[in-house]
């Protein structure tokens, strides 16, 4: 079973960008998605952003048009670059992916605290 470490969490003032990486420990380039999700205190784990295996990138509306996903297939390593940070993005960020039969890839891991405040 592939494994996630998420990691670039830190304080970050308002309008302030951090960029998060996701280190697999196998290929996730055969999976239906992979993404960046994230869970605040007293809330829901929501999706961020994703990446499906055939199709174009997607986004929270939320986050869009301030957070870009990208991801390096050689390094198997999934990004979530985070611009224009507000208090209400503050969370923890984790990564983990689908597989084509809805399941989830990998465990969720310990994620990675992004704390947006002045």
């Amino acid at each position: 079973q592939v494994r996630f470490v998420e990691s670039g969490g830190g304080l970050v003032q308002p309008g302030g960008s951090l960029k998060l990486s996701c280190a697999a420990s196998g290929s996730i380039f055969s999976f239906a998605a992979v993404g960046w999700y994230r869970q605040a205190p007293g809330k829901q784990r929501e999706l961020v952003a994703q990446i499906p295996g055939g199709g174009s990138t997607n986004y929270a509306g939320s986050v869009k048009g301030r957070f870009t996903i990208s991801r390096d297939n050689a390094k198997n390593t999934l990004y979530l670059q985070m611009n224009s940070l507000k208090p209400e993005d503050t969370a923890v960020y984790y990564c983990n992916a689908r597989r084509y039969s809805g399941n989830w890839a990998a465990d969720w891991g310990q994620g990675t605290q992004v704390t947006v405040s002045s």
